[in-house]
């Protein structure tokens, strides 16, 4: 089930597990939604362009995701059997080279099986820091590092205080921000050493033109203030005497001077969104 197909990963000798990225359906019909607090991201995901969507890779992915929907414990207990073979002691996993925790169960199911093997490391980036909040920050494994990535509808509940990683238009622009340390090198830099961690983008060239010169996070932030302003309009025409400041969304802690150089998820089986 652990695979290395990612070229970027496999030079360092590790190991991917992957689901299909955000919305799709499933063969049997099932829609599904594996990345449930995408944002900003969606619009330049990697992994809905290129090899992901090749028709043998996706139906991988897929399949991947049907043994968790159908049939969790007995994945959990195949994924822990799997994990006992000496290629695994020693050795790092990344979690979701596509897709992410998209649910509870599904979160808590690996935490099962991350403590169950000790002497194998695990790492991953994720978007979905309510479930972590609950469920890995009070005690996380210690065999378990985490990056918190922007560009997700809960960019607004990180702090200064946490790990996060955003993606830069290219390396150049990360190297002109000293806050920021790019994971080029080695993607296990991301969960090691110095906390602001900059991903240049994929040299994709329609999701290139699509960015910009923002950073995912700043794209976030453009669709937060977005959304902020069509509530507003709809209070307004409304009647409603709410104003548009009372109305929106706390400010973000990671928007506030000096925090980060300015710059409850269901099954995965919902309604998939339409792709913008």
């Amino acid at each position: 089930m652990l695979l290395r197909q990612n070229s970027r990963l496999r030079v360092h000798g590790i190991w991917q597990w992957s689901l299909p990225a955000w919305a799709g359906r499933l063969p049997d019909g099932r829609s599904y939604n594996t990345c449930p607090s995408a944002g900003a991201c969606r619009h330049i995901c990697y992994a809905l362009v290129g090899r992901f969507r090749m028709p043998a890779v996706l139906a991988a992915h897929q399949r991947n995701l049907q043994l968790t929907l159908d049939d969790l414990d007995g994945w959990a207990h195949q994924m822990r059997d799997e994990l006992t073979a000496q290629r695994f002691h020693g050795a790092a996993v990344r979690i979701h080279d596509s897709g992410d925790f998209y649910s509870s169960a599904y979160l808590c199911a690996w935490l099962s099986i991350i403590r169950a093997t000790p002497s194998t490391r695990f790492y991953c980036y994720t978007k979905e820091i309510l479930l972590f909040r609950e469920h890995v920050e009070p005690d996380p494994p210690p065999n378990l590092s985490w990056i918190y990535s922007l560009g997700g509808i809960h960019d607004h509940r990180l702090t200064p205080n946490d790990r996060v990683a955003d993606v830069f238009p290219n390396e150049e622009y990360i190297a002109t921000t000293p806050e920021w340390t790019s994971q080029s090198r080695c993607d296990l830099d991301a969960v090691s050493g110095r906390p602001r961690i900059g991903v240049p983008a994929n040299n994709i060239p329609h999701l290139r033109a699509r960015q910009g010169q923002r950073r995912l996070g700043e794209m976030q932030r453009e669709e937060d203030a977005a959304r902020r302003r069509r509530r507003a309009r709809r209070l307004t025409s409304g009647g409603c005497t709410r104003s548009a400041e009372q109305s929106s969304r706390p400010t973000a802690a990671l928007d506030s001077p000096g925090a980060l150089d300015n710059g409850a998820s269901t099954d995965a089986t919902t309604p998939a969104p339409k792709r913008s």
